[in-house]
């Protein structure tokens, strides 16, 4: 896959541009497209599952990949038929919409935001031939450091997730094809994030920085 069609917009709100229209986590979005075939939440903080931009990238035939403990939120809160809300839980693996889709734990180690007993999730799923793995709001943990992926879009702003310095750790031991950072320079972590994180991370894994819807 070509890593120009995964374009980030503000915090983790990722649109993979290809045969399927993929949406993770939109937020802020600038328009109301409403092309997606899935759209994929990784967890019920507001900058994450946001029904506005929900209802701006979705239409009557979108799927919705979501936790398990958020199938009736995501129902009541953005008036979804359960038909087209596919929830999962950590280790899960699916084949939805003709994509094979896992869903791995993301959760915080020392801190108390994304505890792990909510089962909140990071996915990873095949895009024209190129595994792309979305890690949510997690720390360096060892479902995270289990994923084999090409493509990791890691959050690196620290306070919620791991800090750039950590994110660049946990990309230098999975060992993707590209690293691209999310989570920073909006809500929480400074733009310059990246600045540390790209010179951490080895020279042989291309950082690629957020482009804009």
């Amino acid at each position: 896959m070509n890593i120009a069609k995964v374009i980030v917009n503000e915090q983790s709100s990722i649109r993979v541009d290809a045969q399927n229209k993929l949406y993770f986590d939109p937020f802020n979005l600038p328009d109301e497209p409403q092309n997606a075939d899935i759209v994929f939440i990784t967890h019920e903080h507001y900058d994450h599952f946001s029904p506005k931009d929900i209802l701006k990238a979705s239409n009557e035939k979108t799927i919705f990949v979501v936790p398990q403990s958020m199938k009736h939120t995501i129902c009541k809160k953005c008036d979804v038929p359960m038909e087209r809300v596919y929830p999962m839980v950590g280790g899960q693996t699916a084949l939805i919409a003709g994509l094979p889709i896992q869903a791995v734990a993301a959760y915080n180690i020392n801190k108390p935001f994304h505890p792990r007993s909510n089962g909140w999730l990071g996915y990873v799923t095949e895009v024209e031939g190129s595994k792309l793995y979305v890690c949510g709001d997690t720390d360096d943990t060892t479902e995270a450091r289990a994923v084999k992926c090409d493509i990791v879009c890691v959050p690196i702003g620290g306070t919620y997730t791991m800090d750039a310095r950590e994110a660049a750790s946990f990309v230098n031991s999975i060992r993707p094809r590209i690293a691209v950072p999310v989570h920073y320079g909006a809500v929480v972590g400074k733009p310059s994030d990246a600045d540390t994180f790209e010179k951490l991370v080895y020279k042989n894994i291309p950082v690629c920085r957020k482009l804009f819807f």
